[in-house]
């Protein structure tokens, strides 16, 4: 226990703990000052697990990457002034992909505020309407009386169940601190326990949305009334038994499957396949080549029924092909609520539990045997993968190089994409594997900022083989965050998780030397000032940069060589 030597420790120590109570595991700590109390009162809590960033944008992201693969809110510390505002990028993509997040930022007191103090910001509400909820602390009091301190429980609680919610996302509370912000030498708060509340801690937990009979009786309706369907199945669809559950509904009612590269539901089916012995089965029910074949044939078979779940998905042509068609039924059924269609074509939003609405469906419909609609998907889709295969054969480009990892990579790895061009090439070269893999990328802004840092995340969160896939821009804006996974002798000293990510590691890095992404768009006929402005050629060498933080680096001039660097990599790891 740390002995509470003033009322600051007091206050953040009563915060902690509810938040430990609530269900809080893990906290990022950027150092600073005006957060002493804060920092110390986490790192004095035996439930808590402590991680440190000292560049508060890649500490954002990785917080964002662990909350991620927990699923659960993970908080984030930093002192006053501009470091709170490097949080705004992670708080932003949390915000669009719901994810939950917790920021705790340290603040001058109120006499401070406005008056030309040093490193004294406007910080409360700083994060407008990118966050749920937004809270300004009282200052903590060395006599509060015992409702005052209630309320600080209660807020760590709400914080929490807010990020938490139906609708998960990021929260901020704001703590002004006024010195002395370290233990002093007098006993006056020594009796009080941090890991021993005296106080009310509410327990707040949710349920599941399940759909009613009215509803279970529509679903089954339309989807026994119309034979042609398509499930699609975009970003950020929930993980757990979704998967198993909507793979299982399309091979019961015959819908082919548009899994997005990141939807979990293109490469999640190692587990079910195997349990259930319908690989075959489920393969030719996932539909990926679409990337491909829509560009070539957008008078693709017509449905009479769209089912969506998750967000929008990354392909465009995909996209295109959807704003095109005119089904009967645009059903979309997400649990949190959040609105997810550019087109503004949905007929039905349904606001249920994904995975109990398909489980439940599929003990409700008879059924149906593949006939002519199966067929005249899946053949599509079978032809573009035989002849896309036949071009990759021997060929050396990016798109090679991530279908090469989507087959080398190991049963049960992590697979993170960074944005631009790498999440579009897994989109068109990344084939259903029947084997167990997790994929993420940050599609809610879609930006290149923190992509490293929130694959790190995930990886210490979930303890899983992870394999990035970044481009060379991206790799620039997040080089500090390979401190996080530098192997020095410090760290194997460390009472913290700072810098002990060194195991099971693969980062890809796909140089180009600037912004490729661009050589898509009609822009790149314009030259000057394409090169210039656009493509940004920058000549860089990130050899020793990889050497700075201690990690391995091998240049592969060829696909032969790529493929033995990496199945190298992924074995050593």
């Amino acid at each position: 226990n740390l002995p509470l030597k003033n009322h600051n420790l007091h206050w953040a120590s009563l915060f902690v703990d509810a938040l430990a109570q609530s269900g809080l595991t893990a906290v990022i700590i950027s150092p600073g000052s005006r957060s002493t109390p804060l920092t110390l009162a986490f790192d004095a809590h035996p439930a808590i697990e402590t991680f440190v960033h000292l560049d508060e944008r890649g500490a954002g992201f990785f917080g964002l990457g662990m909350a991620i693969a927990s699923d659960k809110p993970v908080a984030l510390v930093c002192t006053s002034g501009t470091a709170v505002a490097n949080y705004l990028p992670a708080i932003v993509e949390a915000q669009m992909s719901q994810v939950p997040l917790l920021i705790l930022t340290g603040d001058r007191p109120h006499e401070l505020r406005h008056s030309g103090a040093n490193q004294t910001i406007d910080q409360v509400k700083i994060f407008g309407d990118q966050v749920l909820w937004s809270v300004d602390m009282a200052l903590p009091e060395a006599d509060a009386p015992e409702v005052a301190q209630r309320n600080v429980c209660t807020t760590a609680v709400r914080a929490y169940a807010t990020a938490n919610g139906l609708r998960k996302g990021p929260a901020h509370v704001n703590f002004p601190f006024r010195k002395p912000l370290e233990p002093e030498d007098s006993d006056r708060y020594s009796v009080f326990s941090i890991h021993n509340s005296q106080f009310t801690i509410h327990n707040w937990e949710r349920g599941t949305l399940l759909p009613t009979n009215e509803q279970m009786n529509w679903l089954t309706a339309v989807f026994s009334q119309h034979p042609r369907g398509l499930i699609i199945c975009g970003p950020r669809c929930p993980s757990g038994d979704f998967p198993a559950a909507v793979t299982a509904l399309a091979q019961h009612i015959g819908y082919p499957i548009l899994a997005d590269s990141i939807s979990g539901v293109r490469f999640n089916q190692g587990k079910f396949t195997a349990k259930n012995a319908k690989k075959k089965s489920a393969e030719s029910l996932i539909i990926s080549g679409y990337e491909t074949f829509l560009q070539s044939d957008p008078g693709w078979p017509k449905p009479e029924v769209i089912v969506r779940f998750g967000t929008v998905p990354t392909s465009k042509w995909l996209n295109n092909y959807l704003d095109g068609i005119q089904p009967k039924i645009r059903l979309h059924i997400r649990e949190n609520g959040v609105w997810a269609d550019d087109s503004h074509r949905t007929t039905h939003f349904l606001q249920l539990n994904e995975t109990a609405v398909c489980q439940q469906l599929l003990s409700k419909l008879s059924k149906r045997e593949n006939g002519e609609w199966v067929t005249a998907v899946t053949q599509t889709d079978q032809t573009c993968w035989k002849h896309l295969q036949a071009a990759l054969t021997d060929k050396y480009f990016d798109g090679a190089i991530v279908a090469d990892v989507v087959e080398l990579i190991p049963e049960d790895a992590t697979l993170f994409m960074g944005n631009s061009s790498p999440v579009r090439h897994l989109e068109q070269y990344g084939r259903f594997q029947p084997k167990q893999l997790t994929t993420h990328a940050n599609r809610g802004a879609s930006g290149i900022d923190g992509n490293l840092a929130t694959a790190l995340g995930i990886y210490a969160a979930s303890k899983r083989p992870l394999v990035a896939i970044v481009g060379d821009i991206t790799f620039f804006h997040d080089m500090n965050s390979l401190l996080l996974i530098k192997n020095s002798a410090s760290s194997a000293q460390s009472s913290t998780a700072s810098l002990r990510l060194n195991k099971n590691i693969t980062i890809v890095l796909l140089h180009n030397d600037g912004g490729s992404i661009f050589n898509r768009l009609p822009i790149a006929q314009l030259e000057p000032p394409f090169t210039e402005l656009f493509l940004t050629p920058h000549g860089l060498d990130f050899e020793p940069v990889c050497r700075m933080f201690g990690l391995d680096y091998i240049r592969a001039d060829s696909r032969e060589a790529f493929r033995t660097a990496f199945a190298a990599s992924v074995q050593d790891n």
